[in-house]
């Protein structure tokens, strides 16, 4: 394949809509009845942004519950470097809610020892309480076995962070912050979604244009000369 040019491939890009945020974070307290530690480290990943390793090896000892900051060690980074990230009041509340007495150690144990290494069989349910997954049918050798398959990837989650905070109005810098982003090039993948900065700012120039039509219109007809 030396020397032979690839096509273009897009990258792969998925948000939850307004109306899909609101139906996955009802899913997600249906689900939490059955499973509230993978519940909850759902959350989490929905709140903060964090990369999927990130949450599953969160530590209590990261956490600084009054100044609202998590201090994330090399360690459990993917750029290897100690990251000090701000959280949302609704990020505290989860996690002062999920905290034991005289918690430590991690956040999301696994069934025998560490942490938990897995969200999968968590996404599938809740995706499919959310409605975003698709019924697949499988030929098993007794019997037919239905299966489903999310419309977006657990990793998605971190976009869709992403692009709502940027719609917002924060800058990539800052995003790419809270994100763990140590270069802006990095974040700067979601430059397309900074619609609403990049909306006020146009509106700003028409109120302008429209502004100086009315004040140039003769008789205060509205009409230019």
């Amino acid at each position: 394949m030396r020397g032979i040019p690839r096509y273009h491939e897009d990258r792969r890009e998925r948000y939850l809509s307004a109306d899909e945020m609101h139906a996955f974070i009802a899913a997600l307290d249906i689900y939490g009845e059955e499973n509230p530690n993978g519940a909850n480290a759902l959350r989490l990943l929905l709140l903060t942004g964090a990369r999927e390793g990130e949450v599953l090896k969160a530590d209590w000892t990261q956490f600084d519950l009054e100044r609202a900051v998590r201090t994330k060690p090399s360690s459990h980074t993917k750029e290897k470097r100690t990251e000090h990230v701000s959280l949302n009041d609704q990020t505290v509340d989860v996690l002062r809610a999920i905290k034991p007495e005289g918690a430590s150690g991690p956040l999301f144990p696994g069934r025998e020892k560490g942490t938990r290494v897995t969200l999968r069989r968590a996404w599938v349910q809740t995706c499919k309480r959310a409605g975003v997954a698709r019924e697949v049918t499988l030929k098993g050798k007794r019997r037919t076995i239905t299966r489903y398959k999310p419309l977006l990837r657990i990793h998605d989650l971190r976009h869709n962070f992403a692009s709502y905070v940027l719609s917002e109005g924060a800058s990539l810098s800052t995003v790419g912050k809270l994100l763990g982003h140590t270069q802006v090039a990095t974040t700067e993948r979601y430059a397309h979604l900074l619609d609403k900065p990049q909306r006020d700012a146009t509106n700003a120039f028409g109120r302008i244009y429209a502004n100086a039509k009315a004040e140039g219109a003769p008789n205060g007809t509205g009409q230019g000369s």
